[in-house]
């Protein structure tokens, strides 16, 4: 069994600020797969000049997303290969539309028994709700443009099939803190 932790769920669900905390109260590595994207993309191939001109061609991040996923998958298999402790998958490292990268992602995961997705309810409205409102607030503070089409596509992740597939478990997170979170994840996985 191995005893890496992966955290999945939509963007502002917690992931990174908790798995710092929790990489820290087990003192074990933390890895973030947005802060390693650019080194395993190039690995991969992914090319961002083609990502730019698909955004400009009016696809937006849709056309990205769709435009990265197979890169994605390659990215996750590797991933979990090199690192261990704490990871935290970017919102787009757990959805997939395309069966054969889900499946891929599958294999990769099978080996680890904490894959925890973090929501913050069980309602799929309720947490789109919560995370617009949490992605307003943190966006704002940080001076950040965004458009509707940056919370259409996380209530896409919000109620994506995938996540429920890769998680092995859920925590819903609605009024709790990112300690209290923390805690609860160290006694599951104690």
């Amino acid at each position: 069994m191995n005893s890496t932790i992966i955290l999945i769920g939509p963007l502002g669900a917690g992931k990174s600020t908790v798995g710092r905390l929790l990489a820290e109260k087990l003192a074990v590595p933390f890895c973030s797969v947005d802060a390693v994207r650019g080194q395993y993309y190039q690995k991969v191939g992914y090319d961002e000049t083609v990502a730019a001109q698909i955004v400009t061609s009016g696809q937006g991040i849709w056309g990205v997303l769709r435009y990265s996923q197979p890169f994605e998958a390659r990215m996750v298999e590797m991933v979990v290969a090199e690192h261990d402790g704490v990871i935290d998958f970017g919102a787009s490292n757990s959805v997939y539309d395309d069966e054969a990268a889900l499946a891929r992602v599958e294999r990769a995961l099978a080996p680890y028994p904490q894959v925890i997705l973090l929501l913050p309810s069980p309602d799929a409205a309720e947490s789109a709700a919560i995370l617009k409102e949490r992605l307003v607030r943190m966006l704002t503070a940080a001076g950040r443009e965004f458009s509707d089409e940056l919370f259409e596509l996380n209530d896409y992740f919000v109620r994506h099939p995938a996540n429920g597939r890769l998680a092995k478990r859920i925590i819903y997170t609605k009024d709790k803190t990112p300690e209290q979170i923390c805690d609860e994840l160290a006694q599951l996985v104690a």
